[in-house]
């Protein structure tokens, strides 16, 4: 029973893989890019993403299950892998030829207020971080957690980064846009 939603699991990753490769075709040319903390950032966050995926041969306490093995945490995770990737498909759509993989910006740079960024700043991150709470219900186990808490302190710390740019480029009106939004959670007042 538990392969049904660990297929589910897996063909979202890979549509979301499709998606991205894809969508990297539309994109405007790089003006400026900032790398410092980049290498080590991206090792952080791909350790993070190993304490969730690859088994660690010890019995300590990071292999010991938080949630009993059944069958509602896999379709629970199922659900919020579907959701989390396709409102990170939705935010990709909006950001189009802005988006990069860096913390960058592209010629003609402006600010996204369509779609999930009229309530969210980093919604891109928010649906990855959502399908990612997917990987910690569904493995179960405490090393699942950890892993997901690192890539969510990444995905913070690269956001800030990218906030720290868009306010040098754009000052006052990202400020308003600050105020207007929410981080990671859309603010909804």
């Amino acid at each position: 029973m538990q392969h049904i939603p660990l297929h589910v699991i897996q063909a979202s990753w890979i549509a979301f893989a499709i998606y991205w490769i894809a969508a990297t075709g539309s994109l405007s040319k790089m003006r400026r890019k900032e790398t410092a903390g980049e290498p080590l950032r991206n090792a952080f966050m791909v350790f993070g993403a190993a304490l969730m995926i690859a088994e660690i041969p010890y019995r300590g306490v990071l292999n010991r299950r938080f949630l009993p093995f059944e069958h509602w945490p896999y379709w629970l995770g199922a659900g919020l892998t579907v959701a989390g990737i396709l409102f990170a498909f939705w935010a990709r759509y909006h950001i189009g030829r802005y988006w990069s993989s860096s913390i960058a910006l592209r010629s003609g740079h402006k600010i996204i207020r369509t779609g999930p960024y009229r309530t969210t700043r980093h919604p891109i991150y928010t649906g990855i971080l959502l399908a990612l709470l997917e990987g910690a219900l569904a493995i179960g186990k405490y090393r699942a957690i950890l892993g997901f808490a690192i890539m969510a302190a990444g995905f913070t710390v690269k956001a800030k980064k990218e906030e720290a740019l868009l306010a040098g480029e754009f000052g006052p009106d990202f400020s308003e846009h600050q105020r207007q939004t929410g981080f990671f959670l859309p603010k909804l007042s």
